[in-house]
């Protein structure tokens, strides 16, 4: 099968960097699986698990991110992650603190489109933690 080139960069480290088969991408318009010729894209990230199919393996890598954003070509994906840990380093108390960190924000805040924004967070990261089994 054919492969194209993927960088994952996160804030403190880069998390992947080779040739892939196909990468699944939590788009903050949902889930996207880019292949090899896939259209140009930019797309915004949500708190989700990134899938990278490399060459050659069965199963796929699988990487936790929090934000950021997906530069998508037919050649080469990027992704600039706000956030970002290989799932074996995800702990449930790791997620519990995000939550509360933004339930103080959404807390402090008075502005009702904030608040919502905070909520749809909120709601992320608790799928999140679901589809890790945490």
């Amino acid at each position: 099968m054919a492969t194209f080139q993927f960088d994952f960069v996160g804030p403190e480290r880069t998390l992947y960097s080779g040739q892939v088969e196909a990468v699944q991408i939590p788009g903050a318009e949902g889930d996207m699986t880019v292949l090899p010729g896939h259209a140009p894209v930019l797309t915004s990230l949500r708190v989700g698990v990134i899938v990278v199919n490399e060459h050659g393996q069965g199963s796929g890598k699988r990487i936790y991110v929090q934000g950021g954003f997906a530069d998508i070509g037919p050649e080469a994906v990027t992704v600039l992650a706000e956030r970002a840990a290989p799932v074996e380093e995800v702990n449930s108390a790791m997620i519990d603190k995000e939550i509360e960190q933004a339930e103080l924000e959404r807390d402090a805040t008075q502005d009702l489109a904030k608040r919502e924004e905070i909520n749809a967070h909120i709601a992320e990261l608790h799928e999140a933690r679901k589809s890790l089994n945490l």
